[in-house]
């Protein structure tokens, strides 16, 4: 059995050194999500980082990642699987894993796309401008929002404003439980609590756009490449029209300005939400990261 361990702050150094090298990888790979999203396990295997963590409340293994001996791992990974008695699942694998995966296993392993797993990656400079044809709808959506809530300002999240931001996404909650009751929101707000006290240890950029005095959206972004941030939570208030577009726009061109380096914006995945997919798209993607799941075909189960 391998003998992982939960993800710890001591890891994010070492871990985002291999994810850099590495090929584009899709958010569940970012060390703040590994961090903040609860039972996230990790060791290393063969010279490669093996993650072990919970899916759609299932065991998963994340494919490999790093320059060792990938057969090793994944043969390791099979083994803890047939000694823990649950399935081998291996999900957030790309073209290029599904490739090697049918290569060095043949048939073992079924293999399906996850289109409600696929990322959305931005050109950053596409969203802090929302210049062309394409983006003029989007452009007076924005207008309308300025010339609405002409006091509007953005902030940087500190400590000094840390409170008022905390508060909003706590409202945020509050609003969507009241809506929602059988909704389960307790690993997010878990998560975000975390993001908002360990922020600057795990290098997260927190954003607010503040309306009429008060705090109405956040948002919280780190690099996970040199060249892409990605976008972990925003959450903004229906109530005021256009914050979700303002701030959407308000951190690109934060990153923009600040992070020079990072022309692209990964804002996540879907989930599967038509209204979300609708949306994220309508956002035009410079491209899109598609991933697979695998399960292996002697365990009997199909995911």
């Amino acid at each position: 059995m391998i003998r992982f361990e939960h993800v710890s702050m001591k890891d994010r150094a070492h871990y985002e050194d291999i994810l850099k090298s590495s090929p584009e990888r899709g958010c569940e790979y970012s060390f703040p999500n590994l961090y903040m999203w609860g039972r996230q396990t990790m060791a290393e295997v063969a010279g490669c980082t093996v993650l072990f963590s919970q899916f759609n409340r299932r065991s998963v293994y994340p494919f490999p990642i790093g320059d060792g001996d990938v057969k090793a791992a994944l043969d390791a990974v099979i083994h803890d699987a047939k000694v823990r008695g649950i399935p081998c699942r291996l999900t957030g694998l790309t073209a290029s894993d599904v490739e090697k995966l049918r290569l060095l296993y043949g048939e073992r392993f079924r293999i399906h796309a996850d289109r409600d797993s696929h990322d959305y990656v931005y050109l950053t400079e596409d969203l802090a401008e929302l210049k062309g044809k394409k983006y003029h709808r989007k452009r007076g959506h924005y207008k309308r929002f300025t010339e609405s809530y002409p006091d509007h300002a953005f902030e940087v999240i500190t400590e000094a404003n840390r409170a008022d931001a905390e508060a909003l996404v706590e409202r945020w909650y509050a609003e969507r439980e009241a809506a929602a009751p059988d909704a389960d929101f307790c690993m997010e707000r878990c998560a975000m609590k975390k993001a908002f006290k360990e922020a600057d240890e795990l290098g997260l950029i927190g954003y607010a756009l503040r309306v009429n005095g008060e705090i109405c959206a956040v948002t919280f972004g780190s690099l996970s490449r040199e060249d892409t941030v990605n976008v972990h939570f925003e959450k903004a208030l229906t109530s005021v029209e256009g914050a979700y577009a303002a701030i959407n726009r308000g951190f690109a061109e934060y990153i923009k300005e600040n992070y020079p380096s990072a022309v692209y914006l990964n804002r996540e995945d879907d989930v599967g939400i038509e209204g979300l997919r609708k949306a994220k798209l309508s956002y035009y993607p410079h491209h899109m990261i598609e991933k697979w799941w695998a399960c292996l075909l002697e365990d009997g189960y199909d995911y």
